[in-house]
């Protein structure tokens, strides 16, 4: 059950007082680090794999909601006061050698037990109402992104006349981004998180699997109107350019007469699949390297 389980211990961070004072930010790389290693597809012979990630991400989901996660650490602050007080009432029982006093020690163990039984299952009931939401809410807006970042996934559908990716997002929020691996040279995710920055909110990256030449790496805006602005400016260093382009263009609206034709700068990307987007990246590249020289 999820009462029963210790949400922190499960992102492998400390619990109890430690864990409430932890930033939403620890909780998250935590979270992220932990199902790189218990994702199913790396522990293909765990028959239990499946089911070990989905407890990580309901842990996770529990802890990053505000109000899920004051309920869960108003529980544990009320089991360790409980366990402290059988504790102490342990130590006194050894103590007293009356019937009178075992007696006394009795009836304010029973008192303080209704007490103790009664706000636990007023919490347990917070907690319970406070997972349903959170899991409803899920339920909703379609899970939470793939962080495997492995190509050929089984279980990944491309859904494109659906517009999402890997989790219910947007591909019209989603950006492509590759660049050769110069000299050794090679974009983390921190860094491209910093780049694309200055265009609006970043909400994930995920650097994929790629040869020794080039890299690769999806990037997750939190508009689409960062979208069409960051794939209109040259990114990253001026040895080593980002070629960055959408991974689903936006749909060109339909008119009843053809519009007027308007000369652009802009690429026409809504026929770049297959072999024709490879050539497009390297013929792109090899452009911006050579403006650079």
């Amino acid at each position: 059950m999820d009462i029963e389980i210790d949400h922190y211990a499960v992102l492998g961070l400390p619990s109890g007082e430690q864990g409430s004072k932890l930033s939403q930010q620890e909780i998250k790389k935590a979270y992220f680090a932990k199902s790189l290693v218990l994702h199913p597809d790396k522990r293909p012979d765990d028959p239990n794999a499946h089911e070990n990630f989905q407890k990580l991400k309901t842990s996770y989901e529990i802890l990053k909601d505000e109000k899920g996660r004051l309920a869960f650490d108003d529980l544990l602050r009320v089991k360790r006061e409980k366990a402290l007080r059988q504790s102490q009432h342990s130590t006194k029982r050894r103590k007293m050698m009356s019937d009178l006093e075992e007696r006394e020690r009795a009836a304010f163990a029973s008192e303080s037990g209704g007490k103790d039984r009664d706000e636990e299952e007023r919490i347990v009931r917070k907690l319970r109402e406070e997972i349903a939401r959170i899991r409803a809410m899920n339920a909703n807006r379609g899970g939470m992104p793939d962080v495997s970042g492995k190509k050929g996934d089984a279980k990944r559908k491309d859904s494109s006349s659906s517009g999402s990716y890997g989790g219910g997002l947007d591909k019209e929020r989603v950006l492509k981004v590759t660049w050769d691996r110069i000299g050794g040279e090679d974009y983390s995710a921190e860094r491209l998180r910093e780049l694309f920055r200055e265009f609006g909110e970043v909400e994930d990256v995920v650097i994929r699997t790629s040869s020794r030449k080039k890299g690769s790496a999806l990037v997750v805006m939190a508009s689409k109107d960062a979208v069409v602005t960051t794939t209109r400016t040259v990114l990253g260093d001026l040895q080593n350019p980002l070629l960055v382009v959408p991974l689903q263009p936006p749909v060109a609206p339909t008119f009843t007469s053809p519009p007027e034709p308007v000369e652009s700068n802009t690429p026409d990307l809504s026929n770049l699949v297959g072999a024709g987007f490879q050539a497009f990246e390297d013929s792109v590249l090899a452009k911006l390297r050579k403006a650079k020289r």
